[in-house]
């Protein structure tokens, strides 16, 4: 059985259990905590990202995977120590994440340079410690597939090629920007059984979604709490539509919460998302799935299953 890297050593596939595949334990805007450090109460967000943690253990999740990147302020000690207090299994990524442009140092240079960077966190370790990346992380959003954002895109897709490891896509379903990131990864070469399209649960046009599932990806039905996008009944509906037409083995459900998160203040996150928590799957979403007809071999496919065939292609 193949390992699964985690924040506190290599994983069997059948160790992983029930995982949520897209939450945060802290994402925060670089480079603003470097400048601005008294802005940041680090004792704080340990308190709020070790309360996440055991909750959802109490929940029966047994590990997550945060997909926080460069300009998500990831942050691998940061995870460890969540791991370590808590016995939360955290898998970890790679990549960048970014809707437009990169820095210059990278802006510069190619997309092999930087999958050469994304292999040294698979292959050595991330952030000069031992502990490597499970997974790689890149994004397209609404403006589109920029010449920087090709770069990233091509850049995960080498290093996927070279390291035999999976790929998470930020997605923008809206602008169906998922076959996009399809067109460029199959002109790479990419499995695309090793990729995950994020966010695809951000809408409820089953037309775009079956076109992608055509495509051969998993895809993120991972933004439940985020009714600012789409309602949770309408994201319920659109996943019972899809488990009816046999997609099960494609779709994966998480929340993509932050335990620590500074785009926004707190109380307007609060205020204008109150159920956006990573508990609101277990405790809310799969009740109401349960009760729309989804079987238990379905959300085990979704929550287990699934989980251990994209992390171990």
């Amino acid at each position: 059985m193949a390992a699964v890297e985690s924040v506190g050593g290599p994983l069997e596939l059948d160790d992983l259990g029930t995982t949520l595949v897209h939450e945060h334990l802290k994402m925060r805007s670089e480079p603003v905590p470097e400048q601005f450090p008294h802005l940041y109460d680090e004792d704080d967000m340990l308190r709020r990202a070790t309360e996440v943690a055991r909750a959802l253990l109490g929940q029966g999740v047994k590990t997550i995977c945060d997909p926080s990147c460069m300009y998500h302020g990831r942050d691998i000690r940061f995870m460890k120590r969540v791991a370590d207090e808590t016995g939360v299994q955290v898998v970890a990524c790679t990549g960048i994440y970014t809707y437009n442009e990169l820095p210059q140092a990278l802006k510069n240079r190619d997309e092999d340079y930087l999958a050469d960077a994304f292999v040294h966190d698979i292959e050595r370790g991330i952030q000069g410690t031992d502990i490597k990346a499970a997974f790689l992380k890149c994004a397209v959003d609404e403006p589109g597939i920029t010449d920087d954002i090709a770069k990233v895109l091509r850049g995960c897709a080498r290093a996927a090629k070279r390291t035999g490891t999976p790929i998470m896509a930020h997605s923008h379903p809206a602008t169906r920007r998922g076959l996009e990131i399809m067109d460029v990864f199959d002109e790479e070469g990419v499995d695309p059984g090793t990729v995950q399209v994020a966010h695809t649960g951000d809408t409820d046009d089953l037309e775009y979604i079956e076109q992608l599932l055509e495509r051969g990806p998993f895809i993120g039905m991972d933004r439940y709490g985020l009714d600012v996008i789409l309602a949770a009944d309408k994201r319920n509906a659109t996943v019972m539509a899809l488990l009816e037409r046999g997609h099960a083995g494609q779709m994966f459900l998480s929340a993509d919460a932050c335990a620590e998160f500074d785009w926004f203040p707190l109380e307007l996150v609060a205020e204008m998302a109150p159920n956006w928590k990573s508990t609101y799957v277990f405790d809310q979403i799969v009740p109401q799935l349960r009760d729309a007809g989804m079987s238990d071999e379905q959300l085990d496919e979704m929550t287990v299953e699934n989980p251990k065939r994209w992390l171990g292609s």
